[in-house]
Formats: structure tokens, C-alpha cells, sequence
């Protein structure tokens, strides 16, 4: 175990760098049960990480040292338990301006909050919270990000990373400082009160936002548009038997 820090940051101020960990989400889980006194914005990230995870329990594949794969803990005790969508948001958005400066307008959120570069995944996200009443008490905020990997499963047709897309080897601790700068900036701007501006940059990054596309459903193959995404989080589609809402995992999208 290794400590480092990023300096003018209390995001990666306490960045703690793992050998190998079963999922840096549950490391970091497992030690605020044991009362461990992490900061906020401690990171801890993992050189290999063997059983990372995504949303629904989903596996999350990263080969050893080309990926970033770590966790961030926040302490938005500001929210209440049913705004917990708007971090989701500014996390969502936070990583969506690091990928902007690489990869243009071709970076983009699909939601509710993978990362995408053209129409293939690049990164992926896992918020756990821990609830005191009605207010966020930690937020466990695990990213994985495809960064140097090269060599995908046959199976992940939609996966790619940073030097697949853009041909180019990059650092991943340069990397990693502007994304905990991005996260900062993003959380402190929701905890100032302007989820008005995340919501908008996050609804203006939105992958297929406002074209119609086919999706999969319980029901089978549906045409809609996207519209909107609403505060509780479900993706708000346009069809042509009118308005309809989807939870997480409720729609897929086909051209996966």
C-alpha cells in the first residue's frame, strides 16, 4: 500500500495506491465499517483490481496497470437521500469534461452514467451510499476507466478505451490528477447549489439526446427519443404512443 497525494486538491489529497484489491469500492466500504478515519476525497485507487464491479453487478474487466480503476469518498451530507441522482450527475459530468479535452465532442454520457467516446464505452461508474436518516452520509464513488488496454473480451463489441480511440499511449497518474481536479470542481459546484448547470451540461453530453433510435424492452423492440432524464433519474423517452419513463436496466440500447 502506497500513499501520494495531488496538491491543491482535496480530492486525491489522501490517495492511497493499492497492489492488487478484489474492488476498490469494497475496500473502501469494508474500512469506514471498521471506522477507519478516512478524509473526504480520499482515493484509493488498485494497480490490479480482480472483481470490480458495475451497476446491477456487473463485472467490471480491466487488465493490470493500463486502466484506472479507483474510488472516491465524498461526504455529500447536503443531499438528501432522494437527490442522491445529482451526484450521479456531477460525477457523470466530472469525468465527461476530462474526456472532452481528448476527445472532443465525440466524449459523451450515456446514461445514466457511462462514459462513451463516439458510441462505444470507454468508462463506467459505481455510487454506494451510505445513509444516515434521509441525508447521504458517504458516497463511495468507484470509476473505471479503459485508458491504455488494447485487447477487449470478443464478447464486449462495445468497449473501448482512451489509445483505441485515439491511437496514443497516455500517463495515468496525469490522468488520474485531472480527474480528481474535474470531480472536485463538479462537487463543489453541486454543494454551492447549482445543479441547474450540471443538469444542463449533462443533458447537452447526452448520447443519443434527442434521436430517435430503437431500444429493447420487456416488450421487445421500441422506437423512441430520448427527451430528458428526470430528477429521481429515470430516462424520459418521446415514442410514438406517447411520453414513457424507464428505470436503470428496464431499456437497452441496440445498437449495442
Amino acid at each position: 500500500m502506497q500513499n501520494n497525494t495531488f496538491s491543491g486538491l482535496f480530492v486525491g489529497q489522501n490517495l492511497i495506491t493499492l497492489k492488487e484489491v478484489a474492488s476498490t469500492n469494497t475496500f473502501l466500504k469494508d474500512a469506514l465499517s471498521k471506522s477507519t478515519p478516512f478524509l473526504e476525497g480520499t482515493v484509493i485507487m488498485a494497480e490490479k483490481q480482480f472483481a470490480g464491479r458495475g451497476q446491477t453487478n456487473n463485472i467490471w474487466l480491466s487488465e493490470e496497470r493500463k486502466n484506472l480503476t479507483f474510488s472516491v469518498l465524498l461526504n455529500p451530507s447536503f443531499l438528501r437521500v432522494d437527490q442522491q441522482f445529482e451526484l450521479n450527475k456531477a460525477i457523470s459530468v466530472a469525468l465527461n469534461d476530462v474526456l472532452k479535452m481528448y476527445a472532443g465532442n465525440d466524449a459523451l454520457i450515456k446514461w445514466p452514467n457511462d462514459s462513451y467516446i463516439g458510441n462505444k464505452k470507454v468508462g463506467g461508474m459505481l455510487i454506494e451510499n451510505i445513509v444516515t436518516g434521509n441525508k447521504i452520509r458517504h458516497a463511495i464513488v468507484g470509476i473505471g476507466l479503459n485508458v491504455n488496454q488494447t485487447d477487449f473480451p470478443i464478447s464486449l463489441k462495445n468497449v473501448t478505451s482512451l489509445k483505441q480511440g485515439l491511437h496514443k499511449d497516455y500517463d495515468l497518474s496525469v490522468l488520474l490528477g485531472e480527474l480528481c481536479g474535474a470531480i472536485e470542481a463538479r462537487y463543489l459546484q453541486l454543494k454551492a447549489g447549482r445543479q441547474e448547470k450540471i443538469t444542463s451540461d449533462y443533458m447537452d453530453r447526452l448520447y443519443l439526446i434527442n434521436q430517435w433510435a430503437a431500444f429493447k424492452t420487456a416488450n421487445g423492440v421500441l422506437t423512441g427519443k430520448i427527451i430528458g432524464v428526470s430528477s429521481s433519474g429515470q430516462l424520459e423517452m418521446e415514442t410514438p404512443d406517447g411520453t414513457v419513463f424507464f428505470n436503470n436496466k428496464e431499456v437497452e440500447f441496440i445498437n449495442e
